[in-house]
């Protein structure tokens, strides 16, 4: 069986090209729909040879917070046809990738202990994109395990500075 991966680049980037006049609008209900196919009680229902296409997409629009525009509820249906509902998120995934490379931004995933204020997320964006040393998509996931600092995640590059990991450095650095 093919890798995931290889399934969604194609879906990916086609969609990126038939997108291209608003990506930012296509990444949002992309998101929006590969949440709702990341459920594995909607992968099970579609995969049930007793349910149709139709139901199946009827499910999932009713369940999508947001109305769809045309173009989602297409690409849905393609998906939903074509028995690749489970690689929606790997399509969105891999479209996100593209959509970053057009505009030569990153995805930074920050976990932080507590609320970030605006005014905060702006001056650490702002810090963070120099340190990097590219513009950076910024989302704050609250980790209270932190127990505080931040923990940066940028592709492949970690940055650390919680107090969690200073912690297990210094036990490490005691026990050694």
């Amino acid at each position: 069986m093919a890798e995931v991966a290889t399934i969604a680049r194609p879906y990916a980037e086609a969609l990126f090209k038939a997108a291209s006049h608003d990506t930012s609008g296509t990444q949002a209900w992309l998101d929006a729909l590969s949440s709702i196919a990341s459920d594995a009680q909607v992968l099970h229902l579609a995969a049930n040879p007793l349910i149709s296409q139709d139901q199946v997409f009827e499910l999932i629009n009713s369940v999508s917070q947001e109305k769809m525009p045309e173009m989602a509820k297409n690409f849905l249906k393609l998906l939903i046809e074509n028995s690749r509902l489970g690689a929606l998120p790997e399509i969105a995934k891999q479209f996100r990738v593209l959509k970053n490379a057009q505009s030569g931004a990153s995805d930074a995933w920050v976990g932080s202990a507590f609320p970030i204020d605006a005014n905060t997320l702006a001056s650490v964006s702002k810090e963070l994109e120099a340190k990097f040393g590219r513009r950076l998509n910024v989302t704050v996931h609250l980790e209270p395990e932190l127990i505080g600092g931040i923990r940066v995640v940028v592709g492949d590059e970690v940055f650390d500075t919680s107090i969690k990991t200073r912690l297990e450095q210094m036990k490490a650095a005691l026990t050694a």
